[in-house]
This record gives C-alpha cells, sequence and structure tokens, in this order.
C-alpha cells in the first residue's frame, strides 16, 4: 500500500510553506520560499496577494514533485497563516485589487486614536476581545474602501470580497468556488463577535463594510472546499490562524497550558477552555479554535516585533548572512548594559501603543554588532517576560512552565536568556515546526488520519532550560528593560 499523508500550507509574514506530515505525525519534508517586503510609506507593510498565491502554489508543487505524490496519497490539506492581514480581490476576474495590507501596518493609526476616545474602545473590546489596534483588520479594510478607487468601484459592483490570507488562499485553491474563513481567524478582524460568533452588523456599520463581501466563517475542521489535483478531490480541511494552530500543534488542549511562538513577532496564547475571559492586563481575548462544534477560547500577548528584528540587522544592517550566527554573536559579545527596545509598528501587550518607535538605550564606544545582535535577542526574552507577567495575573496562578516552538528557539541563547529572565522552565520540541503541525493535526483529525491520544504521544520534548538567575537579579534587569521602555514611550518634545 501506498502511504499516506497531510499536506499543510504555512502562509507566514516573510515566507510560504508546505509541509508533508506522515502517519507518525513528523514532518517528512518541508519547502519555503520567500516573497518580498513592500513599504511603500513610512510605517506602510504591504506584500503582492498574487505573489503570496503564486509561492504558497511554488512551495506545495515543488513538495508534491520532490515526494512524487500522487493525488489519492494526500488525505487532506491544512492551512495555517498570517493573522489580521486583509485582501482585497474581485470575485468576476479572481484578481486582487491592491497589495495585501499586513498585520504590522500602521496607516490606520491615527484614525484608532480617535476610535479610543468614544464608546467604541468598550464595545470592541466586548464583543470581540481585542482593543482598537491598526493591528487588526478591520480599519485595514475601511481605509480600502476609501481609498482605493478599484476597491470602491468593486464594492459598487457587487463583485468585491474581502478576507484573511486563509480566504484567499482557499479561494484560488478552490477556483473561488469557496469564500470562507475559519473562526479563529474571524476572530482576529476586530469585526467579529466572539461570543454569538458572528458579524457583528453594527462594527461592520461603523467600519462601512458590506456584509456580503465577508467571508462565511466556519469551524477549524471544517470542510473548506476541494483543490483540485491529478483527478483527486483534496478536502481542505484544518484551517487555523498561525498563533492559534501552533498552540493546537503544542497539543494545549487543556485549560491553562500556554506557548509562545518566536516568529516575526512573539505570540503568547494560553488555552481558557470554553470560557473567554477578559483581561485586566492588556491580553487579549480570542478564539482558539472550535472544533466538532465546541469552541475553546485564549488568552493572547502580543509582541509585535521579534524575528523582525533579526531579520532587519541581516537584510538592512548587514551584520550577519544567516539568523542562526546570532548565538556565537551573542555569546562573544562584550557585556555591556545595551536594551534594544525594537518597536518598529509600535508595541503591544501590554502597553498598546501605536506611536511608540523603536531605540537603544545604554550604547557606548565598545558598542558594535555582536552588542546590538545580542541586546535584539534579549528583547525578545524581555519582551515575552512581561506578557507572561501579565498572564500570570490574568490567571490568578504562576506559570512556571512555557511550551515555545519556532525559529528563533534553535538559538539556544535565546532560550537559556528566557528561563533566566522570565524565572520559568522552558521546554523546545524537537520538532519546533509547531504552527504548520497544528494545522496538519487539526486536518488529519478532521479525516481519521490522527487521533488525540496519538498526536499527544507524538509530540516529544527536544531540551528543556531553567533558570539560573536568583529571583532579586531577574527584577534588577527587568526594571532596568521597563525603563528604557519607557524612555522609549515616553512623549517627545
Amino acid at each position: 500500500m501506498e502511504e499516506k499523508f497531510i499536506v499543510a500550507l504555512d502562509q507566514g509574514t516573510t515566507s510560504s510553506r508546505a509541509i508533508l506530515v506522515n502517519g507518525q505525525g513528523k514532518i517528512v519534508d518541508i519547502r519555503q520560499r520567500e516573497f518580498p517586503q513592500i513599504f511603500p510609506a513610512k510605517g506602510w507593510v504591504e506584500h503582492d496577494a498574487e505573489e503570496l498565491w503564486r509561492s504558497q502554489k511554488a512551495v506545495l508543487a515543488e513538495l508534491i514533485q520532490a515526494n512524487q505524490l500522487k493525488g489519492h496519497q494526500i488525505l487532506a490539506l491544512g492551512i495555517t497563516n498570517q493573522r489580521e492581514t486583509v485582501v482585497a480581490w474581485d470575485s468576476e476576474t479572481g484578481e486582487s485589487l491592491y497589495n495585501a495590507i499586513v498585520w504590522q501596518d500602521q496607516r490606520t493609526s491615527k484614525r484608532c486614536v480617535e476610535l479610543k476616545k468614544g464608546a467604541l474602545a468598550e464595545v470592541v473590546r466586548t464583543k470581540t476581545g481585542l482593543v482598537i489596534d491598526s493591528y487588526f483588520s478591520a480599519t485595514k479594510m475601511e481605509w480600502l474602501l476609501q481609498n482605493v478607487a478599484s476597491v470602491q468601484s468593486a464594492s459598487d459592483r457587487g463583485t468585491l470580497k474581502f478576507g484573511t490570507v486563509d480566504s484567499w488562499l482557499i479561494w484560488k485553491l478552490s477556483e473561488g468556488k469557496c469564500h470562507c474563513t475559519e473562526v479563529s481567524n474571524a476572530s482576529r478582524t476586530m469585526l467579529f463577535d466572539i461570543h454569538k460568533q458572528q458579524w457583528d452588523l453594527s462594527l461592520l456599520e461603523t467600519f462601512g463594510i458590506n456584509p456580503n463581501t465577508l467571508p462565511e466563517v466556519k469551524d477549524s475542521d471544517s470542510l473548506f472546499g476541494h483543490w483540485e489535483y491529478e483527478g483527486c478531490s483534496i478536502p481542505i480541511h484544518g484551517v487555523l490562524g498561525d498563533q492559534q494552530a501552533a498552540l493546537f500543534g503544542q497539543c494545549c488542549w487543556t485549560e491553562g497550558e500556554v506557548k509562545n511562538t518566536y516568529g516575526t513577532g512573539c505570540f503568547m496564547l494560553m488555552n481558557t477552555g470554553e470560557k473567554a475571559a477578559l483581561s485586566a492586563h492588556g491580553l487579549l481575548t480570542t478564539i482558539a479554535w472550535r472544533r466538532k462544534g465546541v469552541t475553546h477560547y485564549a488568552l493572547e500577548g502580543s509582541v509585535l516585533v521579534a524575528g523582525a528584528a533579526i531579520q532587519w540587522l541581516r537584510d538592512s544592517l548587514k551584520f550577519f548572512e544567516e539568523a542562526s550566527q546570532t548565538e556565537s554573536m551573542a555569546l562573544n559579545a562584550n557585556d555591556n548594559e545595551l536594551y534594544f527596545v525594537p518597536a518598529f509598528s509600535g508595541l503591544g501587550t501590554p502597553y498598546w501603543n501605536n506611536e511608540a518607535r523603536g531605540g537603544m538605550i545604554g550604547i557606548t564606544r565598545d558598542t558594535g554588532p555582536k552588542e546590538i545582535v545580542r541586546a535584539a535577542l534579549e528583547a525578545m526574552g524581555y519582551r515575552t517576560a512581561e506578557v507572561l507577567e501579565c498572564m500570570s495575573l490574568d490567571a490568578a496562578i504562576p506559570i512556571t512552565r512555557l511550551k515555545v516552538d519556532g525559529g528563533a528557539t534553535a538559538n539556544n541563547y535565546l532560550m537559556q536568556f528566557q528561563a533566566d529572565v522570565a524565572g520559568v522552565e522552558v521546554d523546545r520540541p524537537k520538532d519546533i515546526e509547531s504552527t504548520a503541525l497544528g494545522a496538519a493535526f487539526m486536518a488529519g483529525l478532521a479525516v481519521g488520519f490522527f487521533n488525540e491520544d496519538d498526536l499527544q504521544k507524538f509530540r516529544t520534548m527536544d531540551r528543556n532550560f531553567s533558570p539560573k538567575l536568583a529571583s532579586e537579579e531577574r527584577s534588577l534587569m527587568l526594571s532596568k528593560w521597563k525603563e528604557a521602555v519607557h524612555r522609549i514611550c515616553a512623549p517627545k518634545g
């Protein structure tokens, strides 16, 4: 008998990937392709929506060809994606009407500041679990309608479609047959009532969005259409926003379990079970997934810039050629107190400050690339420690263990620093590709390829990092970090 597989597409902020997962829950192969970042103006971040599709289609084709897969060997296709990013397209042509506006984009920050002044802030928080911020999708859609003639024209004709990246990929894979999204992605738009689990008509009216332009919202394990390949109709199952996919891939399926993903940003999620818990400490309330009609919620802390700072040091400042070099650079850096606050697109949890911009505090004559690299790595640890502190306060219990995943977790210096500055045990799995695996696991469960007991056994730890700092030293380090953040965020003038 020929071996069967699940394929998962992982459409991230800097690259598109396709992974092949076997019946033992192991990744057999990964294909990856980076795509350009577009910065049309200060604070603006875009992607060519057509290039997102082309790059995703290309790595899928590479994966299939390299492994000589036949259509009947692929039991299901899962999808995980960068969240909040908005694509607008025409349903008649199937073509995008403007570049995708990326979650990092700040063009609507002034609009959000104005919206926060009224009663809408509490309405948004109560209904959607979110804060009013340009990070989310609603004001991006509003901007497109107000500023892009082709979008407004398609709206007038009734052919406009809005969607997050999962919707865009599903539309393309199904050849325009399915305009749908998944509940965890919908919960990141600032337009979706997470309690009633439907688009909120009053919020749509506020932002001038016609409900007919939005996708149908489905369970995470639903059937999202089919992808035709070699005469086989391969079902699209298992769709999740990237951070929720990582939570699922880490098997954080019970209330109180916590994971942190180190990618372009850092995103920490705690499963809160079937209860939508509102935060008193700047965390977001979000839907983790809805499976078999049962919804799990999560509290989320968002660090908007993490690996993006490392990419900046590589691509713009040319400090190194490969991210893997940063560990040895950090270990060989001079021991100076340099604090790098990478607020390239504002600060997320717990500050939610759109106006903050990056900076470094403590530069001396011997500060060089190694010291800056180390400070950038430590910034991920400090910001994660801040989020963990908020999560512990909201949960009213001390969190002593943190499951981690994402590319930066391969850096042992960062992982040890994380354990030290947060004062928790850090568990790194053997396979750090939890995001893509989460989509594959959800898809595999939907078609009966996996069962939950097997998946729990599949996830094994690679290494545990235990904190080595005394609590007094940890507190002093965190207080100095917070002072650096305060100086960066202090009003200018």
